[in-house]
C-alpha cells in the first residue's frame, strides 16, 4: 500500500508588521486588551502594495522544497489552497507553478475557506495513495486577506492577516498521513465572506461606491459551539479510525483564529494546553495558511519528533471543516525550514 509523508515545510510572511497599537490609533479606540487576551493576537503581517497571494505562496514553496531537498522539476502536482486568489482566473496554482519552475506538474486551486490547507493535505494524500503517477505533491496554503479588509471595520481588521505555508508530501512505504475527515454545513454560507466579485454580484461602480460587499464582512455571528463542539468532534472521529485516544496525541494544531477557543477545546478534550502550539500572537489570523505556517513553526523549532502523532484541524467560512491525523516521520523529513520575511 502506498503511503504519504511530509518531507519538507516552509512559510513566508510579508514585510509589514501591524501592531495592536497601530490599529488602536486607526480605529480611535483601544483594542489591545481584547485582541491580545481573547484572540491572542499581538501583531500581524499585511501585504504591501507590491505583494500578493502568489508572491507569498512562491516563497513558502521555495522554502519547503529546500527543506525536502527537491527541485520544483521533481514535483508531480501543485495544490494551492486559498480564498484570496491572485486572480479569479487563471488559477493561482498555475501562477506559482510557472514561477517556481514546476512546468509539467499538474496544478489546481482549492477553496475550502480556512479549512483549505487540511483539505489540500487530504487531497494530496489521496492522490498519492490512489495513483502511482503522483509521488511528490506540493501543498500550499496562502492568504492575503488584508487586500479585502475595510480598515475601519473593527470586527475584521483586528483579526485577519497575510502569510503562506507549504508542505512537500511524498510517497513512502511508511505511513505518515493516517486518516482524515471533511465536514461542511452550508447553512452558514452567508455568515461571513467577501460577497462581491463573483458571478452572483460582479464588481460595479455601485458595489465600489458602497464599499461593503467587496470587503470582508461578518454578516451573522457564528455560534461559539461551531468550533468549540465541532473541533473535538471531528478530531475524535479521526482518532477513532486509527485506534487512538486523545492522550496519545503529541501535537494538536488548530485554526489560529481565537486563543480562547483553543483553550476551551483543549479543556474539553482533557489534554494539556501546552500540546497546542500557537502563532497568532506574531502573525495574526492567516486563514487557509495558518495551519501550514503553524506546522512549519513547530518543525523548525524542533518540537516535532520522529513518531509523534499530530492532529491538524481547520475550519472557516462556508462552513467548512477538515481534520488530518499524521505520524511524523523524521527519517523522511529532510530538514526544517523557517519563515522568511
Amino acid at each position: 500500500m502506498r503511503h504519504a509523508v511530509i518531507t519538507g515545510t516552509g512559510a513566508h510572511v510579508p514585510r509589514r508588521v501591524v501592531t495592536n497599537a497601530e490599529l488602536s490609533a486607526l480605529l480611535g479606540t483601544d483594542i489591545d486588551d481584547f485582541v491580545r487576551h481573547t484572540l491572542g493576537i499581538v501583531e500581524r503581517r499585511w501585504c504591501g502594495p507590491d505583494e500578493s497571494t502568489a508572491d507569498l505562496a512562491e516563497e513558502a514553496a521555495h522554502r519547503a522544497l529546500a527543506a525536502a531537498k527537491l527541485s520544483a522539476a521533481d514535483l508531480d502536482l501543485v495544490i494551492v489552497a486559498t480564498d484570496t486568489p491572485e486572480y479569479i482566473s487563471p488559477p493561482t496554482s498555475c501562477v506559482v507553478q510557472g514561477r517556481i519552475g514546476a512546468v509539467g506538474a499538474g496544478a489546481f486551486d482549492l477553496n475550502a475557506g480556512c479549512a483549505g490547507f487540511v483539505t489540500a493535505l487530504d487531497t494530496a494524500w489521496k492522490y498519492i495513495a490512489g495513483d502511482a503517477r503522483y509521488n511528490r505533491v506540493l501543498v500550499i496554503g496562502a492568504y492575503a486577506m488584508s487586500k479585502f479588509l475595510d480598515p475601519h471595520d473593527k470586527k475584521t481588521v483586528t483579526i485577519f492577516a497575510d502569510g503562506a505555508g507549504a508542505a512537500v508530501v511524498e510517497a513512502s512505504d511508511r505511513a505518515g498521513v493516517l486518516a482524515s475527515e471533511l465536514f461542511a454545513d452550508g447553512r452558514f454560507e452567508a455568515g461571513m465572506g467577501v460577497f462581491a466579485g463573483g458571478t452572483a454580484e460582479p464588481i460595479t461602480h455601485e458595489v465600489l461606491d458602497d464599499g461593503r460587499r467587496n470587503r470582508l464582512r461578518f454578516v451573522q455571528k457564528y455560534p461559539a459551539s461551531v468550533n468549540e463542539e465541532g473541533w473535538p468532534r471531528i478530531a475524535r472521529s479521526v482518532l477513532s479510525r486509527i485506534g487512538k485516544r486523545e492522550h496519545e496525541v503529541q501535537h494538536w494544531l488548530w485554526t489560529q483564529v481565537n486563543r480562547s477557543t483553543i483553550v476551551a477545546v483543549m479543556e474539553a478534550l482533557g489534554v494539556p494546553l501546552a500540546l497546542a502550539p500557537m502563532v497568532m500572537h506574531k502573525w495574526g489570523y492567516t486563514g487557509s495558511a495558518c495551519l501550514a505556517m503553524l506546522l512549519d513553526d513547530a518543525v523548525r523549532g524542533g518540537a516535532v519528533k520522529d513518531g509523534d502523532l499530530l492532529v491538524l484541524t481547520g475550519s472557516g467560512a462556508g462552513l467548512a471543516m477538515g481534520c488530518v491525523a499524521l505520524e511524523w516521520c523524521a527519517s523522511s523529513a529532510r530538514g526544517p525550514a523557517g519563515v522568511a520575511a
